[in-house]
């Protein structure tokens, strides 16, 4: 076929033109890809990391790939609680005194003197490589969010910037092994002989078999009590990427989820009767201390800790740290020393264990996670899909030579090498149960043999120093709703969540009210018909609640009871008034001030107990653990108040339902923010006070139909 000049010159001039064509319609056609795959959720997909914050303030974060995902972690955190986290990383280093005065001394001593920053820089060695990039993303993300936000940070906490992987690290050494397995108050309290203080740190769990369901749906409690505050608030977010998709919360700083749940399971922790430490004494002898009928000399570590002035310049203190076998030296006197001793300092895998969990997709690897013990302490309480249910006494127990629990509460005597322990029960040693018969599993900071009814986890079979015999009100009551329902719905649980019931009331009021009916003066039949009349609650509308609290707080329980607790009864013991004339005598002293008060005796709960914050002031409910109350809030009163304020208890709830798809609900107590510039400090305290959840949104349509701001980076 031949072609002339003139229709070849034709043609050309026609493919010419038809290119030019085709190429406007591809770059329109590439232009309007470009558009609309930038948009959120395009075809499923986003070419970018993006955080999604819902109307409650609860960043959801997609990232594209791992690293985007902690990177935007960190800008998120960075976002809701900057000045927080910089001032507890600047804590971790142990140079809060160096950035904000002597206030910070004591803290900076325990920190080095436990070798934080250091080690911290070991641990960071010690991480896998990848996962080390991930907290390096981290770090980045909360550098980023500085560098480009720096007006919303407070000008104190910058010198804090830039911070690095060990930073993280150290926080996370200083909040699980030098905060929840042993902290510097209760080292204090037992120097000094102190009695020690009520324990703040604490929880409630629930995991519920589909054969105890009224859907057929394994559920899962989760409800940590902690103070709202400092180091301990819960951050609760979702987090997706390649190979996760999870929900839950956190402790501000830490890189990720805690306690959460996948498409496939999840968990929560409790704080467990737990002893992962010991105080040794030993006897000086020279420059050193006897050990094994030798003289050890101390390893020695002296270092300078700068103090800021109020007119801006640093004095400089020697600070120096002896080091025995068994640990820091932490007290001095008489030609005697004290060493302290904490299991986990050298296991660095916590956090990556963790996120492993997260990324489990059935029972059997969550378990294979949980086998490596880098976690140092918690009760697992886990729930899944497929109907299993556990308890799981997780902790870094010291094997000990002798004893029982009671035994190493004290002060070990630290000359001989017989009570020195150096390694830690494996995995298999610990207790735990896995779907018992009776389809539900509970606790409460009790000890793993209470977990549930008939007894799964007999005490007899473990040694005896790896938890005391006890349940207390809390337990019971924790115990004794589940025993009472064959079927509960997801609803229920949620009440149940709620519950202010105050179980010592139903094993006194018998014996109370006769008593104060017997002693016949106006004022103790006033008291008994108050009593007659309460519903036994801490409900804001209670009346007789704050009258029978009152009491309480003035009442020694260790001798209050005629029946002991009884391990045969563990559910109805202990019961009875001891002393019920004293017990009256008391209730008298105790109506009196009340009434001088607060004018009535039947004063409402929620007219004495008060959630208060800024502006908000509401009416509180719920109350002190001790007192056998399942909703935990611990409150305080200011010399110039007569109302109480709460400070720490009930702090973030989650209810999960393994239906298709999971239904949860949750909420954060005081919000889940703290920077000054969010909208929401406090935005959830209202539904606090209402005993009401708010539903958790993980699917992406769900966050997309809350949607309060979207970041793309």
């Amino acid at each position: 076929m031949f072609i002339n000049n003139w229709q070849l010159g034709n043609l050309n001039s026609q493919k010419y033109h038809l290119k030019k064509y085709f190429k406007l319609v591809f770059f329109l056609i590439g232009l309007l890809g470009v558009l609309l795959i930038g948009q959120p959720n395009f075809f499923g997909n986003t070419k970018s990391t993006e955080i999604l914050w819902d109307s409650y303030g609860i960043p959801h974060v997609y990232g594209v790939d791992i690293q985007g995902a902690f990177k935007a972690f960190g800008w998120a955190q960075m976002e809701s609680h900057g000045d927080l986290l910089l001032r507890l990383y600047g804590q971790a280093r142990g140079r809060g005194a160096e950035y904000w005065g002597e206030d910070y001394l004591e803290s900076d001593q325990w920190v080095i003197s436990m070798g934080v920053p250091d080690r911290a820089t070991i641990w960071y060695q010690e991480q896998n490589p990848t996962f080390r990039s991930y907290l390096d993303a981290f770090a980045a993300g909360i550098n980023a969010y500085a560098q480009e936000n720096p007006q919303l940070i407070a000008d104190e906490v910058e010198v804090v910037l830039p911070v690095t992987g060990e930073d993280v690290l150290a926080h996370v050494q200083r909040v699980l092994n030098f905060t929840f397995i042993v902290d510097p108050q209760t080292i204090t309290e037992i120097i000094n002989e102190q009695p020690q203080s009520r324990k703040s740190k604490g929880s409630n769990g629930w995991a519920i078999a589909p054969e105890r369901s009224a859907s057929g749906n394994a559920m899962l409690l989760a409800n940590p009590h902690l103070p709202w505050a400092d180091l301990f608030l819960w951050y609760e977010a979702q987090i997706t990427a390649p190979g996760i998709d999870a929900y839950g919360a956190t402790l501000v700083g830490i890189p990720v989820l805690a306690i959460a749940f996948n498409d496939n399971l999840g968990w929560t922790h409790t704080v467990n009767t737990f002893d992962g430490w010991d105080l040794y004494e030993l006897t000086l002898s020279g420059d050193g201390y006897l050990f094994d009928e030798q003289v050890r000399n101390f390893t020695t570590k002296t270092t300078e800790i700068k103090v800021k002035q109020e007119d801006g310049s640093l004095i400089y203190q020697e600070f120096t740290v002896q080091i025995s076998v068994h640990g820091p030296v932490i007290e001095q006197k008489s030609g005697k020393a004290l060493a302290l001793r904490v299991v986990g300092l050298d296991r660095p895998g916590v956090l990556e264990q963790w996120w492993d969990m997260a990324r489990a997709e059935n029972f059997q690897e969550f378990q294979a996670v949980l086998q490596r013990l880098q976690l140092p302490m918690f009760t697992v309480m886990y729930a899944d899909r497929q109907g299993h249910i556990m308890h799981l006494f997780n902790a870094q127990v010291p094997i000990r030579s002798q004893g029982d629990f009671a035994h190493w509460q004290g002060i070990i005597p630290g000359d001989t090498s017989d009570t020195l322990w150096t390694q830690i029960h494996p995995y298999e040693d610990l207790p735990r149960i896995v779907d018992p018969t009776s389809g539900w599993l509970q606790n409460a900071n009790d000890p793993p043999w209470t977990t549930t009814f008939p007894d799964a986890i007999a005490a007899a079979d473990y040694p005896a120093y790896i938890a005391p015999q006890e349940m207390d009100f809390r337990a019971q009551r924790s115990a004794r709703m589940l025993v009472a329902d064959s079927k509960i719905s997801f609803e229920e649980m949620i009440a149940y969540k709620h519950s202010t019931h105050i179980e010592m009331a139903d094993r006194l009021l018998d014996d109370l009210i006769p008593a104060l009916r017997q002693e016949a003066s106006p004022l103790a039949l006033k008291i008994a018909n108050v009593l007659e009349k309460w519903d036994r609650q801490t409900n804001a509308n209670s009346q007789g609640a704050v009258l029978f609290a009152a009491w309480l707080e003035e009442i020694d329980f260790d001798t209050l009871f005629s029946q002991p607790w009884d391990a045969n009864h563990p559910l109805t013991t202990p019961d009875g008034l001891a002393n019920p004339q004293q017990a009256v005598a008391i209730f008298l002293d105790v109506a009196r001030q009340i009434e001088q008060d607060y004018g009535a005796l039947n004063v409402t709960w929620g007219e004495v107990f008060r959630l208060q914050h800024g502006d908000v002031d509401l009416p509180a409910n719920g109350g002190p653990g001790d007192f056998g109350i399942f909703r935990v809030v611990n409150f305080y009163k200011t010399p110039e108040s007569k109302n109480f304020q709460a400070f720490e208890g009930d702090s973030f709830v989650a209810a999960i339902e393994f239906s298709e798809p999971v239904r949860a609900m949750a909420l954060t107590t005081y919000g889940n923010a703290t920077q000054a510039n969010s909208n929401h400090i406090d935005d959830q305290l209202k539904l606090f006070s209402q005993k009401e959840l708010r539903p958790i949104w993980h699917l992406r349509q769900e966050v997309e139909d809350h949607l309060f701001k979207h970041e793309t980076f």
